[in-house]
């Protein structure tokens, strides 16, 4: 099964489903990337933060898969905000996956009251401009911070990576990427599974024999996303990816989108100072 793709503002082409491997554990991130590799997976989203690149990449190593047809992220971590640290923990991420090159290098957070989410993106502007980074962009920026980047840097950013689910469908700031040319992907997809109990999902769901989690990854896809939903488990993993052959009404998407309440799961990116 082909997975839609979607065109970043570089041309470059996206694959709207892929893994997420947050708090996968490194020693076992190997069996859960190849379990995805085998069901058709081609995008695989991990981070310094996680602790576990060296078993994406050994995982990707293992798969027989030819690089180009793999689509790798990963995020810069939180500590090694700044120019020069941005850079240093680029070659760190390189190393531990085994490439010579990242198809998507994202600023994790942008810690406001630090300050530092500017050069850090001059950074990875540097990083694209020398060929290493295929595409560059952000993760939980709201709109100040894209605004900023986007006026102080040099490139607009391909990806904006937000919390984004029915709870919390971010109306206004999905509207802010797609008026700038920026791809929206969504982590925590299913609000932490949150809306595989909910009366509305699980009677759309049932009305199409499919699962809660596929109704709500089909509305994203539907949506225009990028997803990426996180498992661990190869039944979940594959019924993730069978999306594709069934298509949400009109009148199901807006009951879904009529869920949105404002919940978070993860943090507020205007207040998170993390570590």
């Amino acid at each position: 099964m082909t997975v839609p793709e979607l065109t970043l503002n570089n041309g470059l082409r996206i694959p709207q489903l892929g893994l997420g491997v947050w708090q996968v554990p490194d020693d076992r991130v190997v069996d859960v990337v190849t379990t995805a590799l085998e069901a058709g997976y081609r995008s695989i989203d991990t981070a310094a933060a996680y602790g576990n690149e060296r078993g994406v990449g050994e995982a990707l190593r293992r798969s027989g898969i030819e690089r180009e047809d793999l689509f790798v992220t990963s995020k810069l971590a939180n500590p090694d905000q700044g120019f020069d640290a941005t850079l240093r923990a680029f070659d760190a991420s390189l190393e531990r996956l085994g490439l010579e090159t990242l198809d998507l290098f994202l600023i994790h957070w942008p810690l406001p009251a630090r300050d530092l989410y500017v050069p850090s993106w001059k950074a990875l502007e540097h990083l694209y401009a020398e060929g290493r980074a295929r595409a560059i962009g952000v993760s939980n920026f709201q709109v100040p911070h894209l605004e900023r980047v986007m006026e102080e840097g040099g490139i607009t950013p391909m990806v904006n990576q937000i919390e984004l689910h029915p709870l919390l469908s971010q109306s206004r700031l999905r509207e802010f990427d797609r008026a700038n040319g920026i791809v929206t992907e969504a982590w925590s997809p299913l609000a932490h599974g949150r809306l595989l109990t909910d009366d509305t999902i699980i009677g759309i769901a049932e009305n199409h024999e499919r699962t809660p989690a596929q109704v709500v990854l089909r509305w994203h896809i539907q949506l225009g996303n990028v997803v990426i939903p996180k498992s661990a488990t190869p039944e979940r993993i594959r019924a993730n990816f069978d999306i594709f052959d069934f298509e949400l009404t009109d009148q199901e998407m807006d009951r879904i989108a009529a869920l949105d309440n404002g919940t978070r799961t993860g943090p507020d990116p205007d207040e998170f100072d993390g570590d």
